[in-house]
């Protein structure tokens, strides 16, 4: 069900939400949290049909703000918002509701979705593009418990990596380090299974990638080793090298869903080591709302080479 209001009030939206469930005989209860999409119209699509499918594990209360720019006199000379609800099979398993604001109201969008917010329940604000430079500071990653941005979406994504690391606070996470999951946990598999020190440790992957960035980082700050940062010609992160006293510990992915793990003394094997979509990536940020402290030790992890020439 689909209910659109123009030139509305936050107020007004709350009370089609109500009408919506009543429709529907569809109650309130079972939303978990507040997800708040800033983003534009460009993406907008592509950003809530990932939110919505990550709301079959997370039911709740999807909020798109989307600042519009003015595209007629009227637009310019008067402040507006215009809204789209959605209940039911429209909104995935809660509801949502799309803001499109006009004028100086782009500048409150804060006090647009402050009555909008569920009661008692977690907010997670998620920046698909354009996050801003101090997410717990803006006024709308103020109000929430856990705030997503994505260096992937960034021109200068190194650069920006830096800028995380100056204005960091607890909640704050990126989606270029939940990209990481599957490889830190098989890293962390690998040297359980080889029980041998790690002297040395390289990343490899395409130029500029903040994944790989990270993956470093995280592997100097807990291995206590040099790491070095080797540019390939695969995309994103393609392998990791462990030196050891015993040989190499090997996770390679050139390409495809596939990974050949390798262990001093035995024979490669096979693994999958999938791209995740972003609704997965989502729906993982969304398990737990605490800090993650492990990407904290990430950002602020030093002693990493540069990039060196590709291998082979």
């Amino acid at each position: 069900m689909k209910i659109d209001l123009t030139d509305t009030t936050s107020s007004k939206i709350n009370k089609a939400l109500v009408q919506g469930r009543r429709a529907l005989g569809t109650p309130a209860v079972g939303m978990v949290l507040t997800m708040i999409i800033v983003t534009d119209e460009e993406n907008a699509y592509d950003s809530l049909r990932a939110a919505e499918e990550a709301s079959h594990e997370h039911p709740s209360r999807t909020l798109v703000v989307i600042k519009r720019h003015a595209r007629t006199l009227r637009d310019r000379t008067r402040p507006h918002l215009d809204a789209e609800v959605r209940v039911g099979a429209d909104a995935g398993t809660g509801e949502t509701v799309v803001l499109r604001l006009y004028g100086e109201v782009s500048d409150h969008a804060d006090s647009v979705v402050l009555p909008l917010l569920l009661p008692d329940a977690p907010v997670v604000v998620w920046w698909p593009v354009d996050a801003p430079d101090n997410p717990s500071k803006d006024p709308l990653g103020a109000l929430a418990q856990r705030r997503i941005t994505d260096l992937y979406a960034v021109e200068a994504p190194l650069a920006a990596l830096e800028t995380r690391v100056a204005s960091y606070a607890p909640g704050d996470t990126d989606l270029a380090w939940t990209r990481l999951t599957p490889w830190r946990s098989m890293l962390a598999a690998a040297l359980d299974q080889a029980r041998t020190k790690v002297t040395s440790a390289a990343v490899e992957s395409e130029a500029e990638n903040p994944s790989a960035e990270l993956l470093a980082r995280w592997l100097q700050a807990r291995l206590h080793v040099p790491v070095e940062r080797v540019v390939s010609g695969g995309p994103v992160v393609t392998a990791v090298r462990l030196g050891t006293a015993r040989g190499e510990i090997v996770i390679d992915r050139p390409e495809g869903p596939l990974a050949t793990l390798t262990l001093p003394g035995q024979p490669p094997r096979t693994l999958a080591l999938k791209v995740r979509p972003t609704s997965e990536l989502i729906a993982e940020e969304l398990r737990r709302l605490d800090a993650d402290e492990m990407y904290a030790i990430a950002l602020r992890g030093n002693g990493v080479k540069k990039e060196g020439k590709g291998r082979g």
